[in-house]
C-alpha cells in the first residue's frame, strides 16, 4: 500500500483525479468562482526530512491552500514550515487549473480573501496583475499611519468573516489523521497523502451530485 501511494502520487494519479472532478463540477456549475480563501496550516514532523522547517511551534510542514466560495479545495501547497505564508501565496494561487470543454482553464476567481497575514505590497500588486480583487485586512499600525495614494485598503466584513470555509476545509483534510503529524520522512509519500485526501474530498461531492 505504501509502494503505490509513493508510485501513484510520483505520477500524478490523484491529482489527475482531482482535477477531472474539479472539471465536472464546474460544468454543473457547482464551483463558486465569485470568491476564493487563502490560508496556511501546520504539520508537525517528527523525523524530519525534506520540506521540514523549524518555527517556534517545533519543526513541521506548512499547508497551504486556495479553496472556492464553498470550501472545495482549487490548489496546494506544502512546503517548509519556517517559510512565511505570504512569500508560498502565488505558487499556491498557481496550482488554480480547473479544465473546460473550451477555451482555456479556469486559473483566477474574482475575489480572494486572506488574513492580514497577506498584507504585502508585493503580493497585492500580483493580485491586481492577475485580475483578482482582494479582501485582505491591514496589518496593525501607528495611530499616525496613513495609507499610500493609490493603494486604498478595503475589508467587507461580510466577506471577511466567510474565513470560516477554508478552516473547515483544513478540518475536512485533518480527518485523515496520517496528515496530522507527519511521520513519513520522505516527502513525496507525504505529498501523496495530502493530494489523495484533497482528491477525496472534491470525488465525495462530485459522486454525491452526479
Amino acid at each position: 500500500m505504501w509502494r503505490r501511494l509513493k508510485r501513484w502520487g510520483e505520477a500524478g494519479v490523484w491529482e489527475r483525479i482531482w482535477r477531472s472532478a474539479l472539471s465536472a463540477l464546474d460544468q454543473w456549475g457547482q464551483l463558486d468562482w465569485s470568491m476564493a480563501f487563502l490560508d496556511g496550516s501546520f504539520a508537525p514532523a517528527k523525523k524530519g526530512g525534506e520540506k521540514v522547517g523549524t518555527t517556534k511551534k517545533g519543526k513541521g510542514t506548512k499547508w497551504m491552500l486556495v479553496v472556492d466560495g464553498d470550501g472545495l479545495p482549487l490548489g496546494f501547497h506544502l512546503d517548509s514550515a519556517k517559510v512565511a505564508e505570504v512569500k508560498l501565496a502565488e505558487q499556491t494561487l498557481d496550482k488554480i487549473c480547473v479544465t473546460r470543454p473550451r477555451g482555456r482553464p479556469k486559473r483566477r476567481p474574482r475575489k480572494l480573501v486572506a488574513d492580514r497575514g497577506y498584507d504585502s505590497s508585493a503580493f497585492r500588486a500580483a493580485l491586481r496583475r492577475r485580475g483578482i480583487g482582494m479582501c485582505i485586512p491591514p496589518k496593525r499600525r501607528p495611530a499616525t499611519w496613513r495609507a499610500k495614494r493609490g493603494r486604498p485598503v478595503v475589508t467587507r466584513k461580510d466577506d471577511y468573516r466567510q474565513r470560516y470555509k477554508v478552516k473547515r476545509s483544513f478540518a475536512w483534510l485533518g480527518l485523515f489523521r496520517r496528515l496530522l503529524i507527519r511521520w513519513e520522512r520522505l516527502f513525496s509519500v507525504y505529498r501523496s497523502g495530502f493530494a489523495f485526501a484533497v482528491m477525496l474530498l472534491c470525488v465525495h461531492r462530485a459522486t454525491a451530485l452526479a
